[in-house]
């Protein structure tokens, strides 16, 4: 577990849940999409400063990866931090699929898969205390910034209960 400053989260209430951070996935969430990244990564040679797989696949594979992207914004979900949970919602409409407590997430481990390196992608997975996965957050842009935004969302719920706990034992 990381060794991060405990400190309130500005705008964010101890009594209310708050949104603090929404992360949609990349197409590197998808198969198809990691296999796109695969194709752009498989030749290392440059010309001019630019991977020879990038001049060769790119432009072709683009209407497919535009396509999947449409796709994951119509029909996909969208991952929302908040100050109690992490939430996995449908992109359209007010559906919320899970919910992870703050409170039940011991570590969040970050996994890149193959391909997903292209998009600076990869997976989150949150953690419980038995070591149980609680949720995959998958295909995620800079998925290292979204597990610091959770691992100190947690640390900063975990002190707010605590400090919450004190209040109420003295009155």
């Amino acid at each position: 577990m990381s060794t991060l400053a405990t400190q309130p989260i500005c705008g964010v209430s101890s009594t209310s849940e708050t949104d603090i951070r929404s992360r949609y996935p990349s197409i590197a969430a998808t198969g198809v999409g990691r296999l796109i990244g695969m194709l752009c990564e498989s030749i290392p040679s440059k010309i001019w400063g630019v991977k020879v797989s990038y001049l060769i696949f790119a432009l072709p594979l683009a209407p497919l990866g535009s396509l999947i992207y449409v796709l994951q914004k119509l029909t996909g979900v969208k991952y929302t931090l908040t100050n109690r949970s992490v939430q996995v919602w449908s992109v359209i409409g007010a559906t919320q699929h899970r919910s992870v407590a703050l409170t039940d997430i011991d570590d969040v481990e970050l996994s890149v898969q193959p391909g997903q390196e292209f998009y600076h992608a990869g997976d989150l997975t949150l953690v419980g205390a038995k070591g149980d996965v609680l949720l995959t957050i998958s295909g995620i842009s800079r998925p290292d910034i979204f597990r610091e935004n959770i691992l100190k969302a947690r640390q900063a719920r975990t002190a707010t209960e605590e400090s919450l706990a004190i209040i109420a034992a003295r009155g």
